[in-house]
């Protein structure tokens, strides 16, 4: 008797134990059923997903791909394009570009240059074989007497000096050193005035009144430019 009760008893707790599992599993998975309604797995297929892309959203326009020979047709249509309205400009348009662009800006007049008025006693000037040597001016600056000095060729042949060779002496026959800026070394044939400077220093201009220039070719030495009697001003 005690057997049998205990099988019974065994069998009951196992049906029970089955009972309350099947239960149980079966309210887990309609709780889960019920939580995941709705949701769906992604769709990794690419061409699913245009499809449900252009379905879901006609709004939206499919990527296309363009053939490489159709967009050099685009190209070359537009750039013909750009050709013909740049061809299909007016003439008169053209006329007043190129009238625009051909506009000069007005030229300045250059300023007249008020004339000095000559120093007393001057010009002296000298010549020979068509070669003029002529004193402008004489003034004392930086402690050193400059003579403004003109030389011209009107002769027929291009004329050469070296001015190292230029004497220049005082009212007393003393010869006195100088130095030369701007002065040419050569002399063309029928050319321009050529300016420059004689500088004399003032140290040996004590008591003198006048000096004088002179000046021959070299190496020819065929002509000879003697410029007497330059007045002094302190």
């Amino acid at each position: 008797m005690k057997l049998n009760s205990t099988v019974l008893l065994t069998l009951s707790l196992l049906t029970l134990m089955l009972g309350a599992g099947s239960v149980s599993a079966f309210l887990g998975f309609d709780a889960g059923s019920k939580a995941l309604k709705g949701v769906t797995a992604p769709d990794a297929r690419p061409t699913t997903k245009f499809a449900s892309t252009k379905t879901n959203n006609p709004q939206r326009g499919g990527l296309t791909l363009l053939k490489e020979e159709e967009i050099l047709k685009l190209v070359k249509a537009r750039i013909d394009g750009k050709v013909k309205t740049a061809k299909s400009k007016k003439p008169e348009e053209e006329d007043e570009e190129t009238k625009s662009s051909k506009k000069k800006p007005e030229e300045k007049k250059p300023q007249e240059v008020p004339e000095e008025k000559p120093q007393p006693g001057f010009p002296v000037s000298a010549q020979s074989e068509g070669v003029s040597l002529s004193v402008q001016s004489a003034h004392y600056s930086g402690g050193a007497l400059l003579l403004k000095v003109h030389m011209q060729n009107k002769g027929a042949d291009a004329v050469h000096f070296l001015y190292s060779f230029l004497d220049v002496t005082d009212d007393k026959g003393r010869t006195l050193s100088a130095s030369t800026e701007g002065l040419p070394a050569e002399l063309p044939p029928t050319g321009p005035i050529f300016s420059g400077t004689v500088s004399i220093p003032t140290a040996l201009l004590d008591n003198v009144k006048r000096i004088s220039l002179s000046l021959t070719d070299y190496p020819a030495q065929k002509l000879r430019l003697e410029v007497s009697n330059i007045p002094l001003e302190k």
